[in-house]
């Protein structure tokens, strides 16, 4: 289990990996690009190459890129085809970079239904992925369930990959978008039921990192409002039953948390994941 975080790639990707060991992150996520604009900025094969050479070297991987917060699948035809070309720029990059891949919010049906925009998402994406490196995953983030978002549950997520059919389609789970859902991840009861389904419905091999979040709204709410490690509805007692799970053993987790100071993911959020994997007797 590598534990890491969000990180910034300013002053470019290579910039990362540099910020990552200030902190102590095996793993990190990062943007490629500004996250609230269309226009993706592409990176430079000196920034990609150092990014590459720094992050063999660090021993940290993998490495994923987060898309624009703009995607929206479910939209309309304008922004379909936005969303299509904004989520191949980046998953290109992440192939230029050597990351595992691209992890990305589905949006929102705008109150037609998950089945109403079905095909256009499960279209979509396909032509994401025949633009795109092999090697190169496409990953969906559960949603929280806020208004109409795609994807707050197990099974439109297993629906939209079954649909799409490719190999290179995987999730990243968010444990704050899960709790916000109705997934008692804090539970041992509850956890167990909903990877019981997360299984049944995706199957667990489809999952390859966890958005390591605490929750500032309680459960089941439907409202995305992260909070710091411990400091949330979730708290350290949740994150142990979380950590301590068998379907999250092999699976990277990257903080997406608010931080002290509201600058995002710090290292004592990270060390305190540490400390739970550490007193869980889990090898780093």
């Amino acid at each position: 289990m590598r534990l890491g975080a969000h990180v910034s790639a300013s002053g470019g990707v290579d910039k990362a990996i540099d910020r990552a060991q200030e902190m102590g992150a095996e793993t990190i996520q990062m943007f490629a690009s500004s996250p609230r604009a269309w226009a993706f900025r592409p990176v430079s094969e000196d920034h990609a190459s150092e990014f590459r050479r720094k992050s063999q070297e660090a021993g940290v991987a993998p490495t994923f890129l987060h898309g624009s917060y703009l995607v929206n699948v479910g939209g309309n035809p304008d922004l379909v085809r936005k969303s299509i070309d904004s989520l191949s720029a980046h998953m290109n990059a992440a192939g230029q970079i050597g990351a595992r891949g691209v992890i990305f919010h589905g949006g929102s049906h705008k109150g037609v239904g998950f089945d109403g925009v079905l095909d256009q998402a499960v279209s979509a994406l396909q032509e994401v992925l025949s633009n795109t490196p092999e090697e190169v995953a496409l990953i969906i983030e559960n949603s929280a369930g806020m208004g109409s978002h795609i994807g707050a549950s197990f099974g439109e997520i297993g629906r939209l990959i079954d649909a799409i059919g490719s190999p290179r389609v995987m999730v990243c789970l968010d444990t704050e978008h899960c709790f916000a859902a109705g997934y008692n991840l804090a539970d041992p009861e509850g956890i167990d039921v909903a990877m019981d389904e997360f299984d049944r419905e995706i199957g667990l091999a489809k999952l390859v990192a966890v958005h390591a979040n605490d929750a500032k709204v309680e459960l089941g709410s439907g409202i995305d409002r992260h909070e710091n490690i411990g400091e949330g509805f979730i708290g350290i007692k949740g994150f142990e039953v979380i950590i301590g799970h068998s379907a999250f053993r092999d699976v990277p987790f990257v903080l997406e948390v608010p931080g002290p100071d509201k600058k995002g993911p710090d290292k004592e959020n990270l060390d305190r994941l540490k400390a739970i994997r550490t007193g869980l007797g889990i090898p780093a």
